[in-house]
């Protein structure tokens, strides 16, 4: 059975680095057999959450804005590895790939549970996903990597996947650094995929 992965691309434009970042990515996920749909944020209608909860209590699991966030959600909820690919802002994923994980509220329960000594929401669905994330820095800034990475971590704790690699490339890194980046994160977090 084929693995199937969505890679949401949160950059606001795309200068001639990132599509070549892009096609190794499709390079690395096609190796594996892995067939990859790559969503631009950049070009969809996505509003920002309301913090209504109200994919919580009137439409468990969708959230009540009709717009083409509801189809993301619908293809993460999909995936066996949800990839995302964001500009670092200040530690931070772009404000596109921000909104989107906001509505992606929905794909938890409102309810809580004990895990590992800290309360998160229970899961949604059976199926779990897989988070595999490149964050591109400006210039090297370990301070920024390492909040990233420490936002990225509590980010899929909260999803409720326990499989998840991050990737932070900056101009320092050749493209053999950023390749073999890539195909090491990507295989060990496609060792526990099922």
């Amino acid at each position: 059975m084929q693995l199937y992965a969505v890679l949401i691309d949160g950059f606001e434009q795309q200068p001639p680095e990132i599509e070549s970042l892009l096609n190794l990515v499709q390079a690395e996920f096609g190796s594996r057999g892995v067939s990859l749909e790559i969503i631009h944020l950049r070009d969809l209608h996505i509003a920002y959450c309301q913090g209504c909860f109200k994919c919580w209590i009137k439409t468990p699991g969708m959230c009540i804005i009709a717009d083409d966030a509801r189809e993301v959600a619908r293809k993460m909820v999909h995936a066996d590895i949800v990839a995302y690919l964001t500009p670092i802002l200040f530690g931070g994923p772009s404000h596109l790939l921000k909104k989107m994980l906001d509505r992606s509220i929905s794909l938890v329960h409102p309810y809580f549970e004990n895990v590992h000594g800290e309360y998160h929401h229970k899961k949604r669905y059976d199926k779990e996903f897989r988070i595999f994330v490149i964050g591109v820095l400006p210039q090297q800034n370990d301070s920024y990597a390492e909040l990233f990475r420490s936002l990225i971590t509590r980010n899929a704790l909260n999803l409720r996947t326990d499989a998840y690699g991050t990737v932070v490339i900056d101009h320092t890194h050749s493209t053999d650094d950023t390749r073999a980046a890539i195909a090491t994160t990507l295989s060990s977090i496609m060792g526990v995929v099922s």
